[in-house]
């Protein structure tokens, strides 16, 4: 396990890294370190934004090897957001290093946790947050797979459709209280009164009356939230989700 003082030790690491590389133009702390809010489990995230000119699998690819040679990785992932490739590293000492190659004409903030270190930033759309009733159409949607994979006896299927209409429902919340929503960051800040409800919905076992249980409490947490965004909406939704629920429990 890796201690925070390693941790910082590597991050000064990389950008003295880069700031030697001329095809590097830019850098910039990104994540907790840029909002100073790292704790003992925090990884590293770093920004690095590209020289006009220079080839970018070139970059990549001198920079995942140093990782691997430098820096003990082990594994490493790609995440792609327009024309910039997120290289996530997985050390042995369990460190994320994640590492953004972005074209100059994408390097800037992308939402509030961005600290240039280096160079220029270019003014960026921010990251738009989903509209609550999409939101809500995926949850009945995650809802409709469930009541099939349970009549068809995919108990895992289930399972996976039964946690996606609470996750939907989790996101829902995180929306309407103004907290993080991507990837349940801000699960921890949503009021206990509001989560303690959607503890219901938790899959304790994959036999079929359990899995109904289960179904149930998920349409009766997501009714209640649709409330909250739309309640003409909540009241069309009722009805089909509740015969949703009446036919996984009858085996129809």
């Amino acid at each position: 396990m890796y201690t925070p003082a390693e941790r910082s030790n590597l991050r000064d690491a990389l950008v003295a890294a880069a700031r030697a590389d001329a095809r590097v133009a830019s850098a910039a702390l990104t994540g907790s370190a840029a909002a100073r809010t790292e704790d003992r489990w925090s990884d590293i995230d770093l920004a690095l934004g590209l020289a006009p000119d220079a080839d970018q699998s070139g970059v990549l690819a001198d920079w995942t090897d140093r990782m691997y040679r430098e820096h003990a990785a082990v594994h490493h992932t790609d995440v792609w957001s327009r024309g910039t490739v997120y290289r996530v590293f997985l050390l042995q000492s369990t460190l994320q290093v994640d590492i953004a190659f972005a074209p100059a004409e994408e390097f800037g903030a992308l939402g509030p946790t961005f600290r240039l270190l280096f160079g220029e930033a270019v003014e960026q759309p921010q990251w738009s947050t989903p509209a609550p009733v999409d939101v809500v159409g995926m949850a009945w949607l995650y809802a409709l797979h469930a009541r099939s994979s349970i009549a068809r006896g995919k108990a895992w299927q289930a399972e996976y459709m039964i946690s996606g209409v609470r996750d939907h429902v989790l996101t829902l919340m995180c929306l309407r209280y103004g907290v993080p929503h991507s990837q349940g960051r801000g699960l921890h800040l949503l009021p206990s009164d509001s989560t303690s409800a959607v503890e219901a919905t938790l899959v304790r076992s994959l036999d079929v009356e359990e899995l109904r249980r289960a179904f149930r409490a998920s349409v009766d947490v997501l009714l209640l939230e649709v409330e909250y965004v739309d309640a003409d909406l909540a009241v069309r939704l009722a009805g089909p989700l509740r015969g949703l629920t009446a036919s996984a429990d009858s085996g129809s």
